[in-house]
């Protein structure tokens, strides 16, 4: 066994880890990046990015036909899209991170991780020490409902369905979830025909009612079947054809079978009960990213593997904090135990942005709606002069929730063709903490969509 010495190793090479590491590194720390895959992780490979490569040209072509004038053709070019994917994914080839990986002057280390005792990692034949910390930033891998027949049906999970080739006649999607919805859409736009299973009313259940009743419409109106209030029983195939027995008795037959059933840490394996955790479950952190539940402050954790806000850009404002952290403790420095510092990942209790990339997009910050007697909410449709010149027929939603105690945002939905980009606002606004009546002289550029934050503040009474 080779023993090797650095001041911190991380565990995941993915986006989490890149921060953790670059900004230890950044502190003057030698650090070893530890990847069993492919550095640029999940997100980069076959979530984030694919999946809006493959969501981007539907998106557009619906757009377009929106605008009166606009010429257009009938359908998509599967070819040339699933070219653009690959060249996002960087064809799945990780030379160039992990080039950065050693310009940024850290070490790459490639193989399984586990944790082998205190302040240590062994890799292979490799035993790496931690003079001042461990970080795990291992992501999370796919929950898999036990269904009878499952496993031998092959199914796709989200990396197929971001990294397939050629597009499937039929395709069945179990989940309503983030990533059932929007390769749903995608995989119908590219000429699937798609069936979407689902256990509640509508999908997207963590989000306001009315975004998901808005992504139902767009799904069905690309043609996608919804199966509600049900479930999967069992699966089979045979004959090239994947069989899904619903709870109701019906039969969805496909070509294809996604299981987008949800995610869960990626902590089975890491050798936690050598330190006294239980392997499977989260890891568990204060806002610096310290796993207290282990003695001597050595054991650090960021993004999904924590089960926190199990959102890539969440993760790296995480595993920023926790690479700070590091390099302040290891130089001395005081790192003081109070939220909105450099030190602390506040944000993960308040202002948690997320956008759903279908269309009609959604985008949601903070409270989805009001959950105590002096939270308000302030519900309009998008209508005013700008969404008029951005669609023809443009359809859209907005609910603010307010604190009437303190007068300030405490949460935000906006559901509509591009409202991604206006998300960013609502979270300034939370995180600010800015009163209703200072935002009252942020005025909205005219005409633009943005005019609706002048309607919410209107109606709620300023």
């Amino acid at each position: 066994m080779t023993h090797e010495m650095f001041d911190v190793v991380v565990i995941g090479g993915g986006p989490v880890g890149e921060n953790a590491a670059a900004r230890a590194a950044r502190g003057g720390l030698s650090v070893a990046l530890v990847e069993h895959e492919r550095y640029g992780g999940e997100c980069s490979y076959w979530a984030c990015m694919p999946s809006k490569a493959l969501l981007r040209p539907g998106n557009a072509l619906a757009a377009a036909r929106r605008v009166p004038g606009v010429p257009v053709g009938d359908r998509l070019e599967p070819g040339p899209i699933f070219k653009t994917r690959d060249s996002v994914a960087a064809n799945w080839d990780d030379g160039g991170q992990e080039q950065w990986v050693r310009d940024t002057g850290m070490t790459p280390v490639r193989g399984f991780a586990k944790i082998t005792g205190e302040r240590e990692v062994t890799v292979g034949d490799r035993v790496l020490k931690a003079e001042h910390a461990v970080v795990v930033c291992s992501g999370s891998v796919p929950r898999t409902p036990d269904l009878p027949g499952l496993a031998d049906a092959r199914p796709w999970t989200s990396r197929e369905a971001t990294s397939a080739g050629a597009v499937p006649g039929r395709l069945a999607v179990l989940g309503g979830g983030v990533v059932g919805v929007e390769m749903a859409q995608a995989w119908a736009r590219l000429g699937s025909r798609v069936e979407l299973i689902i256990r509640g009313e509508r999908p997207l259940p963590g989000f306001a009612g009315f975004a998901g009743d808005a992504v139902a419409d767009g799904l069905r109106a690309d043609g996608v079947t919804i199966h509600q209030r049900t479930e999967a029983r069992s699966v089979s195939r045979s004959d090239g054809e994947v069989h899904v027995e619903l709870a109701d008795g019906r039969l969805v037959t496909a070509d294809e079978l996604l299981v987008a059933t949800g995610r869960r840490p990626a902590t089975g394996d890491l050798g936690l009960d050598t330190i006294g955790l239980t392997p499977g479950g989260p890891l568990e952190v204060d806002d610096s990213g310290l796993v207290k539940a282990v003695p001597g402050g050595w054991l650090y954790a960021a993004g999904d593997v924590t089960g926190r806000a199990p959102l890539t850009h969440q993760g790296k404002y995480a595993g920023r904090v926790v690479g700070d952290v590091i390099a302040a403790r290891a130089a001395g420095t005081d790192v003081p135990e109070r939220p909105w510092t450099r030190f602390a990942a506040t944000a993960d209790h308040h202002a948690v942005p997320q956008v759903v990339f279908t269309d009609p997009e959604v985008a949601s910050v903070g409270l989805t709606g009001a959950r105590e007697p002096a939270h308000r909410e302030v519900e309009i449709d998008l209508a005013v002069a700008g969404s008029t010149l951005h669609a023809d027929g443009y359809r859209g939603r907005v609910r603010i929730v307010v604190d009437t105690e303190r007068d300030v945002l405490v949460g935000a939905t906006f559901v509509g063709q591009d409202v991604a980009e206006m998300v960013h606002a609502a979270t300034i606004a939370i995180v600010g903490e800015v009163p209703l009546a200072r935002l009252w002289h942020a005025v909205p550029v005219f005409p633009s969509m943005n005019e609706v934050w002048l309607r919410l503040l209107e109606a709620y009474g300023l």
